[in-house]
């Protein structure tokens, strides 16, 4: 058996907690150090039901990007962040999560999101070095929009078009937004993030550069695998799953 800190180290070694931004909540949320492991579910979030999906599998950990919880009080089941640590606390499983460490690491998830979307010559923008920008072969912004969303299994993507063709794209998983202008000034043409506010789709349009909104989810999804292969790599007698219950939230209606 495994114990979860050498699991912890190994996720460590990918993304060190000491790269985590501002007050940031990262590491072992859940459990104890010492806990051994023989089944480990991988997930971009911890929901009720990628508990239920890990206790159907007899996990004794879940690895996740997202932190279960920030800032508490107490632990109680009314709310639902509570209810989830109450539902690992009872099942007896622990919570390793792993933030914008990740998000920041070579190899981590604004990596992840270019090998997914087919970006060479990467390299890193913005004050934090957190986004990616690289090149696509040139294309139309259209074009490239269905590149994204097949790629990313996007239910649907917002966007703006600046009239542009796409050639240089920049991309940051998540909440993107706010980024925009580092992303331009990195000589972006097209910009792909996520949660995405009006005045930013407004501000596109006028800075002159593409802008897809592809998902919080969809764009930070692809480190999952990552996560996963890290550890069957590492511990080849863990069984470690990717969550199948854990999809895009969101749902797009479409009138036809």
């Amino acid at each position: 058996m495994v114990e979860i800190h050498e699991i912890f180290q190994a996720l460590n070694e990918l993304a060190p907690v000491e790269g985590k931004l501002g007050d940031d909540n990262v590491g072992l949320l859940v459990g104890s150090w010492e806990d051994r492991v023989e089944r480990v579910l991988v997930a971009l979030d911890i929901t009720m039901d990628v508990i239920g999906e890990a206790r159907s599998m007899g996990a004794e950990l879940i690895v996740s990007h997202h932190p279960l919880f920030f800032e508490r009080r107490d632990v109680t089941d009314s709310d639902p962040t509570g209810a989830r640590i109450l539902a690992l606390a009872r099942s007896g499983m622990s919570a390793i999560c792993m933030h914008t460490n990740l998000d920041v690491a070579p190899g981590g998830v604004n990596d992840a999101l270019c090998e997914t979307l087919g970006l060479e010559d990467t390299e890193t923008f913005g004050p934090e070095a957190c986004g990616r920008v690289g090149y696509v072969p040139r294309q139309s912004l259209f074009d490239f929009m269905a590149h994204v969303k097949g790629a990313l299994n996007a239910g649907g993507l917002r966007y703006v078009d600046a009239g542009r063709p796409v050639c240089r794209v920049a991309v940051l998983g998540g909440s993107g937004g706010g980024d925009m202008p580092d992303a331009l000034a990195a000589g972006a043409d097209t910009y792909v993030t996520a949660d995405v506010k009006h005045h930013q789709f407004l501000d596109a349009a006028q800075m002159g550069i593409n802008l897809i909104d592809a998902g919080h989810f969809s764009t930070e999804n692809v480190v999952v695998p990552v996560l996963a292969g890290l550890l069957e790599e590492r511990f080849p007698e863990l069984e470690v799953r990717i969550s199948r219950t854990h999809t895009q939230p969101e749902r797009f209606f479409q009138d036809t």
